[in-house]
């Protein structure tokens, strides 16, 4: 299975996809969401096609939502008139990180979409000022703010927001993370249909990619250490991907996405 690049996507699609899912990474790696987020979207590539979106972050977040919206749109199309995607229909799910977050929770709120359900993981709502403290360096005599603001943008999930179920992830070593301000305003909206989690790892977790560490003719102590840093790096991406998955299919069994 390899990614293929469509219609400004990268994509990933198994022999008989159960989904899709549509991948928004973080602000200043979502350009090449392929390499930053390759092992988790391989992951969740075996069973489910994937539709990685890259953006360029601008102030104005509400058009970069409409042009990753679009670009996913153009993409399912040509991936139906390839007949890589066989099945008409298959549930769409949106799956957002940090930044990522905020589009899908716009997209849902600004637009027509058909949503099964979006998974947001580290989600943060920050100001400009907050978000990018050079930009006040650089433009002192202006009020520098994204589009829509953090106060905007809480107005709209609250009463425009349309997807109804939802996962929420954060991990115990993320200052930055504002996802309980998130889950009790989708509570309100949602009720018993919005789900938080609480994982070990930080706000670069889903970033982690699978270690490959070579020990030598004789273990070393060196050797010990790498073992290590691969299993702390490896467990919690796999709870992640668990985590997920489970999400996704609660029925499942998780056979093809089982820990390797």
């Amino acid at each position: 299975m390899e990614w293929k690049e469509i219609a400004g996507n990268w994509v990933l699609v198994p022999r008989h996809p159960v989904g899709i899912v549509h991948f928004l990474g973080g602000a200043f790696v979502a350009t090449a969401p392929q390499l930053t987020y390759r092992w988790l979207l391989e992951q969740l590539g075996k069973e489910y096609a994937v539709v990685a979106t890259p953006f360029v972050n601008t102030l104005d977040h509400a058009a970069i939502a409409q042009t990753v919206l679009n670009s996913f749109d153009q993409a399912i199309a040509e991936l139906h008139d390839r007949a890589l995607l066989r099945r008409r229909y298959l549930p769409t799910y949106g799956l957002g990180h940090s930044m990522g977050c905020k589009l899908h929770l716009l997209i849902g709120s600004l637009f027509d979409v058909e949503r099964a359900g979006n998974i947001l993981i580290s989600y943060n709502n920050y100001a400009a000022r907050d978000a990018i403290p050079l930009v006040q360096q650089f433009t002192p005599t202006f009020a520098v703010e994204f589009t829509p603001s953090p106060v905007e943008t809480t107005n709209l999930v609250r009463d425009r927001y349309r997807v109804r179920r939802n996962l929420l992830i954060r991990f115990t070593n993320d200052t930055i993370d504002q996802s309980t301000a998130l889950h009790q305003l989708l509570q309100q909206r949602f009720p018993e249909m919005v789900t938080l989690q609480t994982l070990p790892g930080s706000h670069t977790t889903p970033l982690g990619q699978d270690v490959s560490w070579q020990t030598g003719m004789n273990f070393t102590p060196f050797d010990a250490m790498g073992q290590w840093f691969k299993q702390e790096i490896y467990r919690d991406l796999n709870q992640l991907k668990r985590t997920i998955v489970l999400w996704l299919n609660p029925f499942s069994h998780v056979s093809n996405l089982s820990n390797r």
